[in-house]
This record gives C-alpha cells, structure tokens and sequence, in this order.
C-alpha cells in the first residue's frame, strides 16, 4: 500500500528542470540590435531555457523553476555557513575538554 501511496504523491510533485542561459543572449534576456537592445526572442526575454532542448518556458513555468532554483541555491548557502563536523581522533585536539592540568585540553598523548 506504500508504494502506491508514494506514486501517487510523485504524480503532483512539479518536476524539476535544468535551466542553462540562453546560448543567444547569454542569459542577459536581450540582445544588440542595430540602435537599440532587442528582447531575446529564443529566450521569451528571460535569459534561461531548458538545458539540453533549448526550449522556451511558459511564464508560469520559468517563475516556479526559478523557485526551485533559487531555494537550491539558499540550502547550499547555509550549508556552507554551518561549521564543519569534525569526526574521528582528531576531534579531541580540536574540542577543549578541561581534564589536563590547569584545565587545559588532555588528548591522552
């Protein structure tokens, strides 16, 4: 029963697409006409398209997988601004313990 109930979930998840700059524009969503920029038209002037199909998104579309772009983006930053873990025998001499002389860190050397 599980496992209909997760294929069904799956079936109202949005999928995630790969977003690359448009090759045209180089994803400044215009491009250099003879006296004036121009909307990038391979693009629908949004400067992203479908990695692989090249293919324009519709509005609604491109404003939900730059949602999900975005949100990646902010759970990589904050990963990297969590302190790093450190794991194993070498955590003793980075982590003061108070059980040497005078309080000092005992790392059993």
């Amino acid at each position: 029963m599980q496992n209909v109930k997760n294929r069904l979930q799956d079936g109202f998840k949005r999928p995630r697409l790969d977003l690359v700059q448009c090759p045209v524009c180089r994803g400044r969503a215009v491009v250099n006409g003879v006296f004036y920029e121009l909307v990038c038209t391979d693009c629908n002037g949004s400067g992203w398209v479908i990695e692989g199909a090249r293919l324009v998104l519709s509005l609604e579309e491109l404003v939900t997988q730059l949602s999900f772009k975005l949100q990646q983006a902010e759970r990589q930053i904050e990963a990297l601004k969590r302190p790093v873990k450190i794991v194993g025998p070498q955590q003793q001499y980075h982590e003061s313990n108070r059980l040497g002389a005078g309080g000092t860190n005992y790392t059993g050397d």
